[in-house]
């Protein structure tokens, strides 16, 4: 009865309020309910990591922890930062054997909290020593891989069990790893001394070394960024082979320019140095991963070998730099959990990933890492997502989607557009476009959101300390110092809690959304080897391999029968091929006759017949006479 007087509560409260501005807190009890500790924790935890068994891909693992008498429990770390979900790999974690004075303790794992272990310590028993192994992927099936032949990102989390019930800016932690003979390594941590291959880092608090993860290979190379005279920042690459290393220095100077055109953004910094961590590989998995001194960055092979100066590059490396200010140094209250066993809240993400994603497109535009047509290009892509290609926001609203860490632990749904996923990205990108544009006409052209990102996320230059948090309350009052409306709240609200649409600013910086019959140079080289993009005319995504990996939902093709992960085999009665289906959109657009499919499904074979003569359909933007141009001197460069 109680949860439904509570539940009853939280309606009234949403119905008065909206979701947006419901003021969230710090939480500080775990799973099982315990209050988190801020006082310092007795002693310091020694790590040491092995990470040379590279044929087997398993991570080595000794701890050793100061203890008392008694029951001690220890965490597994569950939520993790920029995961936004409690991901943490606890089935990797194998062959735990505690000791005490050279006995063997007995662990229990929680049943109601499997990341979290019960250890009954003796009477005269003062420390703990753990030993257990990490047992990374050996298959993508397994999860991402982390160690290859020739480099390996080892992260903390992963390795390590902390005491319960302990803030983790409370505990201090002296880290070690053993590398591969030869092998450089990279990360955010001092170095206190190198024995052979064994990296000796500086003792840290939890936060930090959970903040502070590695890259190690056998091949690369270290980029300086920042100006002379300023904390320095590198970009730290590792490659598969030797010859993947090498760049050109105009490329390199782009990278340098996004640090510069950053600086200039914020207008202060919150670390003493940052380290781009980043791989050039086929073999390493897949990553863009947030920290306040580093990042955890991944590109293919040919990032620096395939550089085509007119298309750029990708937003990845604008968008983590730009994490160190917006979510890890300024963090919403509610994702600012004391410990990582503490389930974190996402109702702000559309500020803390929406609005990076916003100034990561930005400073790649403004740092010339993607040039200006590109960076429109781009941008048309994702508003077309929003006019035409998001039918799920007529029932899921924008804030709603931030719960999608939780709900689906980013795993692929076979109808993404209808469905929806993590929106507060792209769809954050669109809402905080409209809130620069907003500002840029109001004030005549004399402020923008480039004002609010300096005053809230600006603060305290040279500052490198815990974060600060904020609450919407805090967004809407900065956006209203900026530029005075009296209705900041309400403009955020509509677009994040209620189901409209988020490509009014578009239009407002004198700009809207066309299609064409020819994809622009940046929408081909986007899908380039990922098969062919049909969402915007038939309504389908296929696969290199003729799978239909997207449908939109009542679409033409939707509507006609099919669905995702068919297998197309032929066209208008001729084998299946990119080319043959373009082809036959482009020849029924003067044609009366439907586009006939014959489709594999399971071991049943049928041809469906979809009546569309719309032509072929690709995003781009176009200028609209009469109105200025705000979008131009969004994506320029600062002097």
């Amino acid at each position: 009865m109680r949860v439904l007087q509570l539940a009853a509560l939280s309606v009234a409260l949403v119905t008065a309020t909206g979701l947006a501005s419901a003021a969230p807190r710090v939480p500080d009890t775990d799973a099982r309910g315990v209050r988190i500790s801020e006082a310092a924790y007795p002693g310091t935890i020694r790590l040491e990591v092995d990470a040379t068994a590279l044929g087997q891909r398993v991570f080595k693992i000794r701890q050793q922890v100061p203890v008392r008498a008694g029951l001690q429990r220890f965490h597994y770390p569950a939520w993790l930062p920029g995961n936004h979900a409690a991901s943490g790999a606890i089935e990797k974690l194998a062959g735990l054997v505690i000791t005490g004075n050279g006995q063997r303790l007995d662990w229990v794992r929680d049943p109601l909290d499997v990341f979290t272990f019960n250890v009954q310590v003796p009477e005269g028993v003062t420390e703990l020593h753990m030993d257990y192994q990490f047992l990374s992927p050996t298959d993508p099936a397994q999860g991402r891989t982390v160690m290859t032949p020739n480099m390996l990102n080892l992260q903390w989390n992963a390795m390590l069990l902390y005491p319960a019930g302990h803030a983790a800016h409370a505990i201090t932690y002296e880290a070690s790893a053993r590398y591969p003979q030869g092998w450089q390594a990279a990360s955010a941590l001092e170095v206190a001394r190198r024995d052979g291959d064994t990296v000796h880092y500086a003792p840290v608090n939890l936060e930090i070394l959970m903040d502070s993860p590695v890259f190690a290979g056998r091949y690369h190379k270290t980029f300086d960024l920042a100006p002379a005279g300023t904390r320095p920042v590198r970009l730290n690459v590792f490659a598969d082979r030797a010859k993947d290393l090498e760049a050109k220095p105009e490329h390199i100077d782009q990278h340098r320019a996004l640090v510069t055109q950053a600086r200039k953004l914020f207008g202060a910094e919150h670390y003493d140095h940052y380290d781009f961590l980043f791989a050039v590989t086929s073999q390493l998995g897949g990553i863009g991963l947030e920290h306040q001194r580093s990042s955890e960055n991944s590109e293919d092979r040919d990032y620096f070998s395939g550089w085509d100066a007119k298309l750029g590059s990708s937003d990845l490396l604008g968008h983590e730099y730009t994490h160190s200010w917006d979510g890890k140094y300024r963090r919403p209250a509610d994702l600012a959990t004391l410990n990582y066993n503490v389930p974190m809240q996402g109702s702000l993400l559309w500020v803390y990933e929406g609005q990076t994603q916003y100034w990561g497109n930005v400073l790649t535009a403004r740092s010339g890492i993607r040039p200006l047509q590109a960076s429109r290009d781009a941008l048309a892509m994702v508003a077309a997502t929003y006019a035409d290609n998001r039918p799920g926001m007529a029932w899921r609203s924008l804030g709603d989607t931030t719960n999608d860490p939780v709900i689906a632990r980013r795993k692929p749904k076979p109808y993404r557009g209808y469905q929806m996923s993590e929106d507060y990205y792209q769809g954050g990108q669109m809402l905080w476009l409209e809130a620069d544009v907003r500002i840029r006409t109001l004030s005549g052209g004399k402020r923008s959101l480039d004002d609010f990102a300096r005053a809230f996320f600006g603060k305290n230059d040279g500052q490198w300390q815990r974060p600060d948090t904020y609450t919407f309350e805090d967004v809407a009052a900065t956006l209203e110092q900026v530029q005075p409306t009296g209705d900041w709240a309400r403009f955020l609200t509509e677009r994040v809690d209620g189901r409209r649409g988020l490509t009014d600013g578009l239009e407002a910086a004198g700009w809207k959304l066309v299609y064409q019959d020819t994809p622009s140079a940046y929408f081909k080289a986007m899908m380039k080897g990922r098969g062919v993009n049909l969402i915007y005319s038939l309504g389908l995504n296929v696969s290199p391999a003729g799978t239909v990996t997207e449908v939109r939902w009542d679409s033409p093709a939707f509507n006609a029968g099919i669905g995702s992960g068919m297998q197309l085999l032929a066209v208008n009665d001729l084998q299946y091929s990119a080319e043959e289906l373009e082809g036959a959109v482009r020849a029924a657009k003067d044609d009366t006759a439907p586009i006939r499919l014959l489709v594999k499904q399971m071991d049943v074979y049928r041809t469906f017949e979809i009546d569309y003569h719309g032509g072929l359909r690709y995003p781009v933007l176009q200028r609209i006479e009469g109105r200025p141009d705000h979008l131009t001197p969004i994506l320029s460069a600062k002097k």
